[in-house]
């Protein structure tokens, strides 16, 4: 069962598709009609199929709902300046009403930065240069001018008015003993992935995490774990590290994430996105909480 700092919550990734009939407002509001808690987009610029642009894509759905939360997941790094995203941040928290949770990863597509003349670095200058930008980005928020120096990020008296009005939870989406940790010390929330964590491994991985959280004085309880499940309702193949059946199955495996430990499962749909919604929503998520509770 959740933990009562943890409420159990679902959240679904929405496609950043602009291809014909594309209509992310009219998606954002179908999830919120039925119940999701989150809206989340994935994060990539340089891509084989036409797409919008993460943030431009927030503000849009933002604009068309009223209670749903909305989440980068992630942003990668390279593409924005940390101290960029601060402001960002800051600016689309305060016009959604307080309903951004902020996800960030160290950026995990070298071929996508590549391609638009950013930094490619090495895993460990990954983690280092995300701790550098966790520095700015906090800091900004709380301070009235940050000066910095860093290997990676520099700021000469960089200030952001108005600060946020409240604290804006940050999420990393990361791997690895080093960017784990991070998240342990530095961040409100972790957001692996199935299909790149299976599960067996997420739950050793979630375990190192609470072990560094505690180490460092923090309550373990106090960091969501929120993962990314591709998910399929009805027939359907399995391809790699999906959840897929009846609704029935889905739900008793879901059941399972819930029970080691992860609150917020967010869901990749696969198939028709609304049909997709539905199906979750009506079918299968109230099993969840039923399994989950018991």
């Amino acid at each position: 069962m959740p933990h009562p700092a943890q409420p159990l919550r679902f959240g679904v990734n929405l496609s950043t598709s602009a291809a014909a009939g594309a209509d992310p407002a009219g998606d954002a509001a179908l999830a919120e009609r039925l119940g999701f808690d989150l809206i989340a987009c994935s994060d990539h610029l340089h891509t084989q199929h036409p797409n919008f642009e993460t943030w431009t894509f927030l503000t849009w759905v933002a604009a068309h709902t009223r209670r749903i939360a909305l989440a980068s997941n992630v942003l990668g790094l390279p593409y924005r300046a940390p101290a960029v995203i601060a402001k960002m941040a800051e600016s689309l928290d305060r016009l959604s009403g307080g309903r951004l949770i902020l996800g960030l990863g160290s950026g995990g597509m070298d071929a996508e930065f590549a391609a638009f003349g950013l930094p490619v670095r090495a895993p460990g200058e990954k983690v280092a240069a995300l701790g550098e930008a966790l520095d700015i980005i906090q800091q900004l928020w709380r301070e009235p001018a940050v000066h910095y120096a860093g290997k990676h990020y520099t700021t000469n008296g960089a200030t952001i008015t108005p600060r946020p009005a409240r604290p804006i939870p940050l999420w990393l989406g990361v791997y690895g003993p080093k960017a784990v940790r991070l998240a342990a010390h530095r961040a409100d929330g972790w957001v692996p992935s199935m299909p790149y964590l299976p599960l067996a491994h997420a739950i050793d991985m979630r375990a190192q995490l609470r072990e560094a959280a505690a180490a460092a004085g923090r309550d373990p309880d106090s960091i969501t774990c929120a993962y990314n499940i591709t998910v399929a309702v009805g027939r359907f193949t399995p391809r790699g590290e999906t959840i897929a059946g009846d609704p029935a199955e889905v739900a008793a495996r879901l059941a399972e994430v819930v029970r080691a430990g992860f609150t917020f499962p967010i869901f990749w749909i696969v198939g028709d996105q609304r049909t997709g919604m539905e199906r979750l929503a009506g079918e299968v998520l109230p099993r969840v909480r039923e399994l989950a509770a018991s």
